[in-house]
């Protein structure tokens, strides 16, 4: 009897914290380099300042392009910071999320976005798979949300068929995704837009893996 009271202690202490035992979040950029990252490092992308920089305020951005990761990822919950500058053109930007690269063209990405731009502020857009917008939050209450040519914090969070997104604290998106042939895993990449003069920059990229 002692023992089956032990234990049933035993679970009760175990199962709480067995489910609390996540991974701490880790830092996917050192600063220095772009071990871990791959993409146009030669024209389009570069590290500033312990930053991720990519695009350009003198010349147009001639096509969309992605700066990923080499890392796979299903569940977790991803927070960064970022910066979108520019007036000339389409100013926008993204973080891709359970995306995979394309053959054809090969600087292009399939996959979910955290859309980030004039009209698609911390939306939920289906990048060259669905090509529309998901869930988008209130226009004009967005744009309360929103620090313009600054710092913004942007948050992914991933989990099975459920994602949400956060812009500078608020929550933008809550969408379930019910088709069961889209992908749930797949690489993290960053997005400069083609067809402006623009310039995206993030840091402090944090990403928790979740069971």
């Amino acid at each position: 009897m002692k023992s089956l009271i032990w234990i049933g202690l035993l679970s009760f202490v175990c199962i709480p914290l067995c489910f609390a035992q996540s991974p701490k979040p880790i830092s996917l950029f050192d600063g220095k380099t772009f071990r871990g990252w791959e993409g146009d490092t030669l024209h389009t992308w570069r590290i500033e300042k312990g930053m991720l920089v990519g695009g350009s305020l003198t010349n147009t951005v001639p096509h969309n392009d992605f700066l990923c990761t080499q890392k796979i990822y299903s569940n977790f919950i991803l927070k960064l910071k970022i910066k979108l500058t520019g007036d000339q053109g389409f100013i926008n930007s993204g973080v891709q999320f359970r995306s995979k690269r394309l053959s054809n063209p090969a600087y292009e990405m399939i996959g979910y976005q955290a859309d980030f731009g004039k009209d698609y502020w911390a939306s939920l857009y289906d990048e060259s798979r669905r090509n529309k917008t998901l869930v988008k939050p209130n226009d004009q209450e967005v744009l309360t949300w929103i620090k313009f040519n600054d710092w913004n914090e942007y948050e992914i969070k991933a989990i099975n068929n459920q994602i949400r997104l956060y812009i500078n604290g608020h929550m933008s998106v809550d969408y379930t995704e019910i088709d069961a042939s889209i992908p749930q895993s797949g690489l993290i990449g960053i997005q400069i837009h083609g067809g402006g003069k623009a310039q995206v920059a993030v840091k402090d990229i944090m990403i928790q893996e979740l069971p």
